[in-house]
C-alpha cells in the first residue's frame, strides 16, 4: 500500500534508543577510533592498512526496532542505509568520511564504521602523512560512543576497547575509562572463595604447594611455613613438592634449598634412591651447590647403596650432579659397567638412559681428565640433545631466534651461518660462523661446520702429522640467551644452558651470547642489526667486500 504524499514515512531509532549490538556487526570499530588513527603522525602507511583493513560486515542496526529484522533489499529504510554505505565507499578524503558520518545520525548503523575504516585505510595507504582532525571532532565523536556503549554487549565493548587501546587512546581517558567500566559491569561475579581453617608449618606448606596455583603463594609465605614446621611434619612427601615447586618455577631460594640438602642428610638412611631423585633435582636445574657440607658425601652412600635397585634414578642423580660438576667417581665406575648398560638396555627407558650416559661419557672427556675407568662404548652412544629443547619449542612465538635469523641474513647472507645446527657429540646450536684466520667469515658449504670430537683424541693425532694440517677456521656460535634459561632472579643460567655452553667452549667453539636485557632493547630490525654488527666486530670478524 502506497504511502500518502507528505505523510511521514517510519524513522529508525537514534543510536541512543538502541539497547544491543549482536551479530556480525559487533566487529566494526568505533569512529573514534579512526579519528585517533587521523591524528596520529607518526602512523605509517603499512600499519594503518594492516589494521584498517577490516573484512566486510553486513549492515546492521545499533538498537531495536520493527524495521530490524526487514529483509535489506525492502522497507522503507534499506535505500537510506545501502545509499549512505556507497557513498562512503565512494568517499576521497577522510574529511569527506567523517561529514557523511557526522550529517546523517538517523542514518548510521554499526557496519558503516566498519566501511568507513575500510575506505579509510585505502585512502590513508597512499598518503605519506595523515591529514589533521579538528579536536572538536574527536570529542564530539568519542561523546557518542561512551553515551552508547551501555547498550554495547560485551563483545562489542572487547572490540571498541582493544582499538581504543590500540590505537593510541590513554587509558585514563574518558573513553577507555567508560568502555572499562562496562566491560567489568557486565562481567560474572565471582564467587566467594571457600573458607579455610588457617594452616600453619608443615600444614600450610603443604596446603600451599599441593595447590594447582602454586604462584599465588609468595616465597616468604613457603619460607614462614618451613621455619614454623615441626621436624615430624617435614615429611619426604612435602619435602618433594617443595622441590617440584622450586624446580618448576625455576626459584633458586638459598634458603629454601639449603632446607631441603639438611633434611636430605638428616633422613639419609630413610630415603630411597626415587625420592633422592626429586630433591636432587632443583639444584641441577637451579645450578646451586649447597654449603650443606655432608651433602656430596651422603649422595655418594645412597648411589653406592641403591644404585641396582633403580638404575633410572641413579642416573637421574647424577644428571644432577653433573649440572653442578660433581660427578663422583665410584658412581660413574658402576653406571659405566658392561652389567650396568647389559640391564638397562632391555628396560622401557632404555634410550632415555642412554642419552644421559651419553651426556655422562662427555663431561667424562671433557671435564675430568683424572678419571681412569670404564667408558661408554661407542656403539652405544646417542646423540644428547639432537634438536632444541622443550623449553625452547614451547615458548617459539616468544623468542629472539627468527628475528636474530633474518638480521644475520640481511647482514651476512645466508651461506654465511646455519642455524640449529647439531654439533658432536650432540648439542644443537643456535647459529654457527665459520671464520677465517684472518677474520673473515667464510661461507659454511665451503667449510666443515663441525669440530673433531673427541678433542683430546684430535689434539693427540695432530702432534703425529704436520702442523700444515690443522684446520685455520674458527667456528664461532652465537648463543641466545632467553628470559627463560635463567633462574627467577634473571642473572643465572639454569644448570643444563650452563652446562651446554661450557661444553661447547671445552670442546673449541668459540661462544657469543646474546642476553635477553639486550636483545628486548632492540627496537625493530634495523637496531637488531646494528648491534649484531656490533657484537660480530667486537670479535674482530669482517664480512661482505671488506671482508674479502
Amino acid at each position: 500500500m502506497r504511502r500518502p504524499r507528505g505523510e511521514p514515512g517510519p524513522r529508525a531509532p537514534r543510536p541512543t534508543e538502541g539497547a544491543t549490538c549482536a551479530g556480525p556487526e559487533s566487529w566494526s570499530p568505533s569512529p573514534n577510533s579512526m579519528l585517533r588513527v587521523l591524528l596520529s603522525a607518526q602512523t605509517s602507511p603499512a600499519r594503518l592498512s594492516g589494521l584498517l583493513l577490516i573484512p566486510p560486515v553486513q549492515p546492521c542496526c545499533l538498537g531495536t526496532s520493527k524495521w530490524a529484522d526487514r529483509p535489506l533489499g525492502g522497507g522503507p529504510s534499506a535505500g537510506p542505509v545501502q545509499g549512505l554505505q556507497r557513498l562512503l565507499e565512494q568517499a576521497k578524503s577522510p574529511g569527506e568520511l567523517l561529514r557523511w558520518l557526522g550529517q546523517n545520525p538517523t542514518k548510521v548503523r554499526a557496519h558503516h564504521y566498519s566501511v568507513a575504516l575500510r575506505r579509510l585505510g585505502q585512502l590513508l595507504g597512499s598518503r605519506p602523512r595523515p591529514p589533521p582532525v579538528e579536536q572538536a571532532t574527536l570529542q564530539d565523536l568519542s561523546q557518542l560512543i561512551i553515551r552508547n556503549c551501555p547498550s554495547f554487549d560485551i563483545h562489542t565493548i572487547h572490540v571498541c576497547l582493544h582499538l581504543a587501546v590500540l590505537l593510541g587512546f590513554p587509558s585514563d581517558g574518558p573513553l577507555v575509562c567508560a568502555l572499562e567500566q562496562e566491560r567489568r559491569l557486565r562481567l560474572p561475579p565471582k564467587p566467594p572463595p571457600p573458607l579455610q581453617p588457617l594452616l600453619r608449618g608443615g600444614q600450610g606448606l603443604e596446603a600451599a604447594l599441593s595447590c594447582p596455583r602454586f604462584l599465588r603463594y609468595p616465597r616468604q609465605h613457603l619460607i614462614s611455613s618451613l621455619a614454623e614446621a615441626r621436624p615430624e611434619e617435614l615429611t619426604p612427601h612435602v619435602m618433594v613438592l617443595l622441590a617440584q615447586h622450586l624446580a618448576r618455577h625455576r626459584l633458586r631460594e638459598p634458603q629454601l634449598l639449603e632446607a631441603i640438602a639438611h633434611f636430605l642428610v638428616v633422613q639419609e638412611t630413610q630415603l630411597s634412591s626415587k625420592v633422592v631423585q626429586k630433591l636432587v633435582l632443583p639444584f641441577g636445574r637451579l645450578n646451586y651447590l649447597p654449603l650443606e657440607q655432608q651433602f656430596m658425601p651422603c649422595l655418594e652412600r645412597i648411589l653406592a647403596r641403591e644404585a641396582g635397585v633403580a638404575p633410572l634414578a641413579t642416573v637421574n642423580i647424577l644428571m644432577s650432579l653433573c649440572q653442578l660438576r660433581c660427578l663422583p667417581f665410584r658412581a660413574l665406575h658402576f653406571v659405566f659397567s658392561p652389567g650396568f648398560i647389559n640391564y638397562i638396555s632391555g628396560t622401557p627407558h632404555a634410550l632415555i638412559v642412554r642419552r644421559y650416559l651419553s651426556l655422562l661419557d662427555t663431561a667424562v672427556e671433557l671435564e675430568l681428565p683424572g678419571y681412569r675407568g670404564p667408558r661408554l662404548p661407542r656403539r652405544q652412544q646417542v646423540p644428547i640433545f639432537p634438536q632444541p629443547l622443550i623449553t625452547d619449542r614451547a615458548r617459539c612465538k616468544y623468542s629472539h631466534k627468527d628475528i636474530v635469523a633474518e638480521g644475520l641474513r640481511q647482514l651476512l647472507g645466508e651461506e654465511k651461518y646455519r642455524q640449529d645446527l647439531t654439533v658432536p657429540p650432540g648439542y644443537c646450536t643456535d647459529f654457527l660462523l665459520c671464520v677465517g684466520s684472518s677474520g673473515a667469515v667464510l661461507p659454511v658449504r665451503t667449510q666443515d661446520p663441525f669440530l673433531p670430537y673427541p678433542p683430546r683424541s684430535c689434539l693427540q693425532g695432530q702432534a703425529a702429522s704436520s702442523p700444515t694440517t690443522r684446520d685455520p677456521a674458527q667456528r664461532v656460535v652465537l648463543v641466545l640467551r632467553e628470559r627463560w634459561h635463567f633462574c627467577r632472579d634473571g642473572r643465572v643460567l639454569l644448570g643444563s644452558r650452563a652446562l651446554r655452553e661450557r661444553h661447547l667452549g671445552l670442546m673449541g667453539y668459540q661462544l657469543l651470547p646474546l642476553p635477553f636485557e639486550e636483545l628486548e632493547s632492540q627496537r625493530g630490525l634495523p637496531q637488531l642489526k646494528s648491534y649484531l654488527r656490533q657484537k660480530l666486530q667486537a670479535l674482530g670478524l669482517r664480512w661482505g667486500p671488506e671482508g674479502g
